[in-house]
Formats: C-alpha cells, structure tokens, sequence
C-alpha cells in the first residue's frame, strides 16, 4: 500500500483530496502547517487555529492520522517579510506563489520524504500527468479553478512524487463528494484573500508590520508634482482609485520609483507594455521552447508570445500590448494545457495599445 502524506488547510478540496485517496487505497496521513497567525475573531485563517481543527475533524471522520508542523518562522521568513520587502520595492508580490515555492512543494515534500511517504498530495485544482518523456503539470479539468499558475515553482524533478487528486474534477463535483461523505467542510466557504492579511486590509497589515508607509509625490510623465500618495505599499501598476487627483481623463498608477518615493501617474495607454524580463526561472520542461502563451497574473488570460534567453534572464515578447504588466508578480509559460515553466516579472518594456 502506497503511503501518501495530505497537506490539508481545513478546507473542502484538500479534505476531499484526503477522502479519494483513502478510497482508492493508499495509506493516508493528514498533515497542517500552523503558520502561526490567526485573524481576527470572526475569520477563518487558512492553516490558522480553525483550520486545524476543520482538518482534524475530517481526518477523524475518513480516519486517518491527523498531525499538525509548526511551519510559522519559515513562513515568516520566506513569505511574510519577502512580501513586506517586495512592497518597499515599488513590487507587488504574489504569497501563494512563494509559499508554494519554499513550504508546501520545498521544506514539507522533504519532510515527505524523511518521513517515509511516497507522495506528497494537496488539494490545488492541476494535474500532473505521465508519459514517455516523464511528468508533466496540466492545467486542470475545472478550467475556471485552475491553480497551475501557482504551481510553476515545483521542481521538475519532484513531480513524480506529487499528487493533485481534486485536479479531474469540477469544483461542484468536489462539493458533492464532500457532502456525499459527510464532512464537516463540503459547505465551507472559498478563501478569498491572502491569508496573513485581516479585516483590516493591507494599509493596516503594512502600519503594523513596518511596511513603507510614508507619504510622497505623485508626478505626471514630465516629472510634475500632481498629488501626494498614502505610500507606495498601498499601490500597483494599473491602479486607478486612491490618487485623489482631479483629470479630466482617468488616470492610473504607470510606474513606482521606491527610491524616490514617487508614484506616476498616466493615462490608460501608459500601463500597457509590450514585453518583459523574468528572473528566478524554474523550468519544468528540459528546454524550454520559444513560443506559447504567457500569464501575467492569475486573473489574466494567456496571450500568445515569444522568448529568448538573455543574460541570464528570459525576455518575453507579446503578440500584442499587455495592460497592467507588474513587477514582482509571476509570469508563467504554458503550451495548451501544459505548463512549461515560469519566474517573477523584473522589468517592463512599454508598448501601445493596437
């Protein structure tokens, strides 16, 4: 009997995840990571104190053994204060990507493995799947919750030991199993939001942690002084609320210079870019090929684009101009369902808009 190791969060899909693998045969451990933060009362913090007893209380019900790793100065570490510092670069971050990265698919595939287990599963909406070449991550079948963007920081090499058993099915599915087997969470709500961050949002979550909160100029594409900004942790590329500033076009944030202090302003057709540099590339294809479609953000749509290796870094050209292009959020490559690789966008190229 094949031993799998389940990182459950307390929610319906890694619960559900947990529930099919005890059904078809393996032996199943269920593990938490306490993250070491809890929100305010009232809300549910993913991996919070609620969350290890929604998990426990479905490994009772499946039964299976239930244990809980004190994972919370690594995600300090690794997410929280990278997250701060991102901010204080003019960047916006994506956590998940980074938790992904260094917890879930870094330190506990590795505990996984210390521990025994022949696989690592969670319940993330992708597939991996096998075949003459090796392992390849898919998007999943439920294309409208479709988490493969968040998962391009697995290493090629560890596919093989990871299991996404939610992946074949379509999230409705997944509630009825939960209901059909009676657990706790089949009508738990989705997690909505970055799970460090409280009812109080980023402007609170940044004065109390010693984010850059620091009032400065707001400048045209000339250089002109037209407002005053909160702090730049409070902004992003594309943004249009909370300039304060009367146009009589709409205006939206186009660039953030973090050594300046500065926000610029511009028009619609100046957060369009036409390509971009990414670093901290991880592959999951032995080459990586030069054409296919790119993700800029979660929420986005893939566009069709070209790549090229330059220093070190992969240069990406888009088919067409893309609005809101972002440093320190990820860009990720796929061909069809395939994802074929992906890093943190570093510098944008301007464009316009055809």
């Amino acid at each position: 009997m094949k031993k799998v190791l389940v990182a459950m969060s307390g929610g319906v899909d890694s619960s559900v995840a947990a529930f099919l693998l005890k059904q078809a045969g393996y032996d199943v451990t269920g593990v938490t990571m306490c993250l070491g933060m809890q929100k305010e009362e009232g809300e549910a913090a993913c991996c919070g104190k609620d969350a290890i007893d929604d998990a426990r209380t479905v490994c009772d019900k499946i039964r299976i053994p239930h244990h809980v790793i004190d994972f919370a100065a690594m995600f300090e570490r690794h997410v929280i204060e990278r997250f701060i510092g991102e901010y204080n670069m003019g960047r916006t971050p994506n956590p998940c990507v980074e938790c992904n990265g260094s917890l879930k698919f870094g330190r506990l595939l590795e505990m996984t493995r210390e521990m025994g287990f022949e696989y690592l599963a969670t319940g993330h909406y992708a597939r991996i799947i096998q075949n003459e070449k090796g392992y390849s991550l898919m998007k999943a079948k439920d294309i409208t919750k479709d988490q493969s963007y968040f998962l391009y920081p697995i290493k090629k090499d560890d596919l093989g030991a990871i299991l996404f058993p939610v992946g074949d099915y379509l999230k409705n599915d997944v509630r009825r199993i939960a209901e059909e087997a009676k657990l706790v969470v089949a009508e738990k709500a989705e997690s909505q939001d970055i799970c460090f961050i409280g009812k109080g949002g980023l402007e609170k979550f940044f004065i109390d942690s010693g984010g850059l909160v620091k009032p400065g100029p707001i400048v045209d594409k000339s250089g002109k002084e037209v407002g005053t900004h909160k702090g730049i942790v409070f902004y992003t590329i594309g943004q249009r609320h909370g300039m304060g500033i009367s146009s009589k076009v709409p205006l939206y944030v186009s660039a953030i210079n973090a050594e300046k202090n500065e926000i610029v302003a511009g028009t619609r057709e100046d957060i369009y870019s036409s390509s971009l540099s990414v670093v901290d590339i991880n592959m999951l294809v032995d080459t990586m090929p030069e054409s296919g479609s790119g993700k800029i953000r979660y929420r986005k749509k893939e566009s069709p684009c070209h790549l090229s290796y330059v220093d070190g870094k992969i240069e990406v050209e888009f088919d067409g101009p893309q609005e809101s292009v972002t440093p320190g959020q990820s860009f990720v490559f796929y061909q069809g369902d395939q994802v074929m690789g992906g890093g943190i966008i570093n510098e944008v190229i301007k464009g316009t808009i055809n």
